[in-house]
This record gives C-alpha cells, structure tokens and sequence, in this order.
C-alpha cells in the first residue's frame, strides 16, 4: 500500500547567535490512509517542530516530504482552540472555507452537519463563551474538518483540560475521525493518550529527534480509548515505550 505522505532523511537546524542546534536528524517516516499515528519523544526533542515543518510554518534543513497526491490538503489543530469570542459557533467552523475562498452553500451546509452529528447543533448560533472547555476544543476540530482535509495535524489538542475532560473528549476525537475517514497525526507528551488512541506509535529520540521505534498498536477487543486503557495489552505497551523514551527523574 502506497503511504499517503512519506519522510525521508528530513533534518532541521536553528540558528541563532550561539550557533546551531540539530532539531530533527534523519527521520524516516511513513503514512497511511486512514489511520492515526501517535508521536512521542522527550520533552523538547522536536515533536511539535515536525507537524510545523510539514504543515510550511517553518522550512526544513534537508530531506524530503513527499504526498501521494498534489494539492494535499493539511489541516492543524492546536493546543488552544483559538476560537474567535466575537464570531458565533458557526461563523467560527467557517473561517476556514472563507480563507481559501471556498465557502458556498455546500461546504456551508456540510459544516452544518458536522455540528449536527456531534452534538454541537444547538449551540451554532451562540458564542464560545457559552461552552465548555470540552466543547470549544470539539468545535476547533470541526472548524479543521470544515476544510476537508486530507491530514489532520493534532498538535496537543488536550493538553489545556482538566484530565476528566481530557479522557472523555479523547473519545469524542477519536470516533469523530475514524468515522469521517481522516487521516491524523498526534503529538502529545502524555503516553496513555497515545496508545488509546493510536493505530501506530512512534518513538523519538532526546535531541536530535530521529526515530528510535515504531510500535503497531493492537488490543484483542479495540475499542474507544477509554475502553481500550483497560485492555491487557494497554500495561505492556505503557512499559515498553516508557523505557524507550529513556526518561531520567
């Protein structure tokens, strides 16, 4: 099967006054349709770095990365939903379509569902003030889906909410992408997160980042992350990443 976005040999560098400091070095990574890779590493080996470098907020050292298709459409969520206060719920999911001048009755009418189906129908027409942490940071992802794209980019979507919250919205994340088909890719410090709701992990190195391993995550009854926390195998995946990140207290 052909990945859908392919890393080879991709290296970046920062410059400042000191001189250089090897962010990324030699990564190789491969992506497929429809599933949902997790990246881990140490605090401050260039997770976050990578999802800029493939979304174009920065420019990369050297490598290459390649899409199965032109055009590639990325969408990128954020650690903080950034919701406009003075836009409405749905003015809010429409940013984007009016930025790349593709908002019409259709693409409007698409949204409309998407609010509808999870949940978020009622509140359109109010204002992010209204919602919860949970909900804004589900009306943040919607506003990415608004664009239809082809990758999502999730960059510590969770990390802003209390851990109830966080759990919870997890699943509501995870069965809105797989049910909308897409393609993902999530950063996150936090190690459980990763492996409830991953199809595959991947390990990377302290500074500079190269990948250390690349775990396929299986359970015998996969389920929602939730569910999938109490799963046997969930423990032997824990210990094992753990002990690769190689994390010194």
């Amino acid at each position: 099967m052909k990945p859908i976005l392919r890393i080879q040999n991709l290296k970046k560098i920062y410059h400042d006054i000191d001189g250089e400091v090897c962010a990324i070095e030699d990564i190789h990574l491969d992506i497929y349709e429809k599933e949902l890779v997790a990246i881990v590493g140490p605090s401050g080996c260039g997770k976050t770095s990578l999802l800029s470098i493939l979304s174009n907020l920065e420019s990369k050292s050297d490598g290459t990365i390649s899409f199965q298709k032109e055009n590639v459409t990325l969408g990128y969520m954020l650690q903080k939903d950034a919701l406009f206060p003075w836009k409405t719920i749905l003015e809010n999911c429409l940013i984007g379509l009016e930025i790349n001048h593709t908002l019409n009755e259709e693409t409007k009418n698409r949204v409309i569902r998407l609010l509808n189906t999870y949940g978020l129908g009622e509140f359109m027409n109010k204002y992010p003030d209204s919602l919860s942490g949970g909900m804004r940071q589900r009306v943040a992802l919607i506003r990415t889906l608004a664009i239809n794209p082809d990758i999502l980019l999730l960059d510590e979507p969770f990390s802003a909410l209390d851990y109830q919250t966080r759990l919870a919205l997890s699943d509501d994340v995870y069965q809105i992408i797989k049910k909308e088909g897409k393609t993902a890719i999530l950063v996150t410090h936090d190690l459980a997160e990763a492996i409830s709701l991953s199809d595959r992990v991947v390990v990377l190195t302290k500074r500079p980042a190269t990948v250390k391993k690349i775990y396929e995550i299986h359970f015998a009854n996969k389920s929602t992350p939730m569910k999938n926390r109490r799963c046997k195998e969930f423990n032997i995946y824990y210990d094992q990443i753990w002990r690769d990140l190689d994390v010194h207290l």
